[in-house]
């Protein structure tokens, strides 16, 4: 398994990723309550090339799953108390991060996850922050593994009642 930046060569594999990953959650339990044609989509994938914010893991050539760390919070941060004060160009926060059907249970999020804070820290930033939907068990409970400390519970207004309330989380990076 590989990460690396993706490219716009990416793009139509991580659609094809997108759109199957919502095909399997529409079939199964959708614990992130994603929605086909809504998020994630290519523009999303677009966005965080273009940003220079998107990672690919890739395993035997294919695209297995993504991540993106940028700098930009959810409105709704704002009314969490962190664990650590600090400008966002020095933390990290968490989005997309997505594992195609046919590589569930195999680690890459969790790989994707400690590559995260891996990079994180040869960068110096202070922290890792995420959001996640209260429903997400599986994804919940990575990030607990992982360390990350639970803050608070928001709403983050994105208009659907079935995602109406996240839990907010932070990794502290010892990279002082």
């Amino acid at each position: 398994m590989i990460i690396e930046k993706g490219t716009i060569n990416d793009i139509d594999e991580l659609e094809d990723l997108y759109n199957d990953l919502n095909d399997y959650l529409e079939s199964n339990i959708n614990y992130p309550g994603w929605i086909k044609h809504i998020y994630p989509i290519r523009q999303t994938a677009l966005d965080g090339i273009e940003d220079d914010s998107l990672f690919i893991l890739k395993t035997a050539g294919r695209i297995a799953g993504s991540i993106i760390l940028n700098h930009k919070p959810e409105t709704a941060y704002e009314e969490a108390d962190w664990k650590i004060s600090a400008d966002y160009k020095n933390v990290f926060v968490v989005h997309t991060l997505v594992v195609h059907p046919h590589f569930m249970q195999k680690g890459v999020a969790f790989k994707l996850m400690t590559f995260a804070k891996e990079y994180a820290i040869q960068l110096k930033m202070k922290s890792i922050r995420l959001d996640v939907s209260v429903n997400n068990t599986a994804a919940i409970s990575l990030y607990e593994k992982l360390g990350y400390t639970y803050i608070a519970t928001v709403d983050l207004q994105l208009g659907y009642e079935h995602l109406k309330w996240f839990r907010l989380y932070e990794l502290l990076l010892d990279t002082v």
